[in-house]
């Protein structure tokens, strides 16, 4: 797997529409990838699914100019997909009476209480905590990439910085 540069070649010529898409908008959709998952390799794929995924339909979007935030969406979707898709998994293996299949935690850096208090999160929080305030979205476009209204949102904003809090006051004590 190739890794994604994360600048911008001055004066660049493209071969292609589709060349460009991806040059411009793959930092940025990585980076939301990564405080998403917290696995660089992992965020890599999550990228690459979501760029084909949405590219593949490139000429049916209903604006074009929109497609950082259809991307936006399909990671998230993506990430959400995953998760649900390992849950499976481990309910799976333990209703065959198997070891339970380990899950490393993302390796972040041993140093970092508030990633590590990130990585506790449930996901629809981590992902709201990260559409608002990494990603800057507004309340609106971060619901919207959710799929839920801005109550909703603020909610989950909400019980995210408790949870925050909580853990880096336990850490300090």
């Amino acid at each position: 797997m190739t890794r994604m540069t994360t600048e911008l070649p001055e004066q660049a010529s493209f071969a292609n529409p589709l060349e460009e898409l991806y040059v411009r908008n793959a930092p940025s959709a990585l980076r939301l990838a990564y405080f998403l998952t917290g696995d660089p390799e992992l965020s890599e794929d999550l990228v690459q699914e979501a760029f084909v995924r949405v590219a593949g339909r490139f000429q049916q979007l209903r604006v074009p100019d929109a497609f950082p935030a259809y991307l936006r969406r399909t990671i998230v979707n993506l990430y959400t997909s995953q998760l649900r898709r390992r849950r499976l998994e481990r309910k799976w293996l333990r209703g065959h009476e198997q070891e339970e299949a380990v899950v490393a935690p993302p390796d972040v850096g041993s140093g970092d209480e508030l990633w590590g208090a990130m990585a506790l999160l449930p996901k629809r929080q981590r992902a709201a905590v990260v559409l608002r305030y990494y990603e800057d979205l507004s309340e609106r476009d971060a619901a919207q990439t959710l799929g839920c209204s801005v109550g909703a949102l603020n909610q989950l904003i909400v019980r995210a910085l408790a949870t925050l809090r909580e853990h880096i006051r336990k850490d300090e004590a």
